[in-house]
């Protein structure tokens, strides 16, 4: 746990459960009634998200974490909201402004959610700027890493800082006068901007007024200046200081009053209608450069800028004062992310590691396709090697007794290395037939480069299936071995993407297993081509059979607990959303079943409440790596099912895309994520509990316990020598 001072404790922190807690009253005085549609039983899904979010951010003042860890944390909270505002809340605000609100769940209306993240996210936001001045950046400063502000800068640094901004900043600025023939400007998605209150008169005559500066992207938000001018460590000045500082310059002749900083954000969700479409990958083209300019959400501006200013603004983008945030500092943080990784101080980041390889893959490193016929290999990223799996591919592409491979790709990358195998593979005659998902939200443009760069090699690319994105996580490769043809496969929960699974925990499955591979078969030819459900033997796939057994194995669990039997339930996914899964698991805790749901991010069941969910334990671990491992465990009368899967249990997972669920078979293998399931339920370090209203708590070893960290314990077990399997 941290070791802040209770002082420090005290100035940082807000009372966020009084805000977002709409607990019934009935609840809070422990007589709940039994009717489980009722929606006092079920939390929002935007303030469980939002709480994701402040433990995110809490993160940032943990000391056991490297400081530029803890900076990254902060930092990754600025991108998450961006990403709250750019979705969840202009889809609200959409049903608000076109009268179609509908209530979620919990019987909230659009507009009272929105009322109330507004209030959250204004105390959150105060207090994550709050933690960047008064704690981060002042830690930082100690380690010799600082950020001049204007007021700090020696003579050296004034010379050096107009030098630069007329030799580097000027050439490639485009200041925009306000006037009837200079409306106000169409501005970018999340860019930097400044507005400049003038005074004066120009060369034209034209009296003094407003001006929009717009900061090209091309500019670095960060500058360091160079050692012989700052002297010792790494110093820097945002590109804000040194617009303000030389504002004048822009406008030659003229006053400057004064530059604000502001940033806008806007909507960015796409909106494709495939059924009217010709070609998706054409239509979404369109959409991307859409993007940018959506309808505006939220306005940032610096804290200083004066109220006539930020009302004419807010004016300007039809927003409210409710949507207007002020910030003491950059208003774009996200981009300090580039000194998150200096090169001279290392000690102040995470320790570098080696993922583990399995002992078994590294006996015949060159010829995986026999030990997969021999025996299945589960992986768990990043504490083992995702490069197994690139290899499995980079194998298939090579040998020369591989026919064919089909491959499903959701975020991957243009220049993978995965990407480079299949391109491989396809030069060298093989059939390479990829399900590219365009719709992966903000790498659509990437997907498509990848599309065009498969297509440029020979390989055959489809985009799934028309109204359900392909989330699914799966490779089948076709290989002759003497008179017969075999199958191997991939199947994981995780994205084919080697930046990503070094921070997320995902597993991956090789298998030859005859019946898994003849599922994915079919399931690929489901994907491709065009016919009717065909009978899976172990896999069970959304938007058709997932859902059906997941509610059939919840409810044989529920059979057994209300028997006198033991019965268990435990789920490790990224969000818990869906109703139905929800009400199963009501029944379930009803009947005794004693669930353990280990929750990342946004939940909507409420624990805790006696009669209901009294049976039901909530965790969410935030971490070093980000959980994103989605594992199903069900104790069925002693013998035993895990499944690992692709899909959330949120609607848009289980009824609206394409996701696997296989299970995990062997007693070895079963034993293995047991074991590893249990360290998460076990974590009394970095596991928050989820209360009855909402709100999370952190754990704590009690007296006379041992402090456990999942992750940490993951960590030394697989990169460790002596113990990797």
């Amino acid at each position: 746990m941290t070791t802040r001072s209770n002082a420090k404790k005290q100035l940082l922190e807000v009372n966020v459960i009084e805000a977002i807690d709409n607990t019934p009253a009935f609840i809070k005085d422990g007589c709940a009634p039994l009717n489980i549609d009722d929606p006092s039983f079920y939390l929002n899904r935007e303030f469980s998200l939002l709480e994701f979010n402040i433990r995110v951010l809490e993160q940032s003042l943990d000391e056991n974490y490297p400081l530029l860890e803890r900076l990254k944390f902060l930092l990754i909270f600025s991108s998450n909201l961006d990403e709250f505002f750019e979705i969840r809340v202009s889809g609200l605000k959409k049903q608000v402004k076109f009268s179609r609100e509908q209530r979620g769940a919990d019987g909230l209306l659009p507009h009272q959610v929105l009322t109330t993240i507004s209030q959250v996210v204004h105390e959150q936001v105060d207090r994550q700027y709050r933690i960047l001045n008064e704690v981060l950046l002042p830690a930082l400063a100690e380690q010799n890493i600082r950020f001049i502000r204007r007021r700090h800068w020696t003579s050296k640094i004034k010379a050096w800082a107009r030098k630069f901004f007329k030799e580097e900043i000027v050439p490639i600025m485009s200041p925009i006068g306000l006037d009837p023939t200079h409306p106000f400007p169409l501005l970018v998605n999340k860019s930097l901007n400044f507005i400049v209150e003038l005074e004066g008169t120009d060369l034209f005559g034209r009296n003094s007024g407003l001006a929009i500066v717009p900061a090209p992207r091309s500019l670095p938000r960060i500058v360091r200046i160079p050692d012989e001018i700052g002297g010792e460590g790494d110093n820097y000045v945002f590109l804000s200081s040194l617009i303000h500082a030389h504002a004048d310059d822009l406008f030659p002749g003229m006053q400057v009053k004064g530059c604000y900083q502001f940033r806008l954000t806007r909507n960015a969700d796409l909106s494709v209608d495939e059924e009217d479409v010709e070609d998706l990958a054409r239509a979404l083209k369109g959409e991307l450069f859409a993007r940018r300019y959506g309808d505006a959400v939220r306005l940032e501006v610096v804290d200083v800028c004066p109220k006539h200013l930020s009302d004419y603004l807010c004016e300007q983008f039809n927003l409210t004062e409710n949507e207007l945030y002020r910030v003491n500092g950059p208003v774009n943080l996200t981009r300090l992310f580039s000194i998150t990784s200096l090169v001279s101080h290392p000690e102040l980041q995470a320790k570098p590691f080696s993922p583990a390889i399995p002992k078994v893959l590294q006996k015949k490193k060159d010829n995986i396709f026999a030990i997969l016929a021999k025996i299945d290999v589960l992986l768990l990223h990043p504490f083992e090697s995702f490069p197994c799996v690139v290899d499995f591919i980079k194998q298939a592409a090579k040998d020369p007794n591989v026919l064919a491979i089909r491959q499903t790709l959701y975020r991957t990358g243009a220049n993978s290395e995965v990407v480079d195998g299949l391109v491989e593979a396809a030069r060298n005659g093989k059939e390479v037939t990829a399900v590219i998902e365009l719709r992966a939200r903000f790498d659509e443009e990437s997907n498509l480069q990848l599309a065009s760069r498969l297509q440029e090699a020979g390989a055959i690319v489809t985009y799934g299936v028309v109204g359900f994105k392909t989330h699914a996580k799966m490779c089948l490769i076709l290989r002759r071995e003497g008179n017969d043809l075999r199958r191997y496969a991939h199947l994981g929960t995780g994205n084919y993407h080697a930046s990503n699974a070094r921070l997320y925990t995902d597993y991956s499955l090789l298998t030859a297993d005859v019946a898994l591979c003849e599922d994915i078969y079919k399931l690929f030819g489901q994907l491709i081509g065009m016919g009717k459900t065909q009978r899976m033997k172990k896999i069970f796939y959304s938007p058709f059979t997932l859902k059906k057994n997941l509610l059939e194995m919840i409810s044989r669990e529920a059979s057994a607990a209300s028997q006198g039997l033991p019965a268990r339930i435990i789920l490790k996914v990224n969000g818990l959303t869906d109703t139905k899964m929800i009400k199963a698991l009501y029944k379930a805790s009803q009947a005794g079943v004693k669930i353990d749901l280990i929750v990342r991010g946004k939940c909507c069941l409420r624990p805790g409440v006696t009669g209901v969910s009294h049976n039901i334990q909530v965790r969410s671990v935030i971490g070093r790596f980000l959980e994103h491992s989605r594992v199903f465990y069900f104790l069925n009368g002693g013998e035993e099912k895990i499944y690992l899967s692709s899909a959330d249990w949120m609607e848009r997972n289980l009824d609206m895309r394409v996701e696997t669920c296989f299970p995990v078979e062997g007693k070895k293998l079963i034993d293995r994520v047991k074991k590893e399931l249990d360290l998460y339920i076990r974590d009394n370090t970095y596991s928050w509990i989820l209360q009855t209203d909402g709100s999370y708590i952190r754990a704590v070893p009690q007296e006379g316990q041992e402090p456990i960290s999942a992750q940490q314990i993951l960590f030394e077990q697989f990169t460790n020598p002596t113990t990797s399997r």
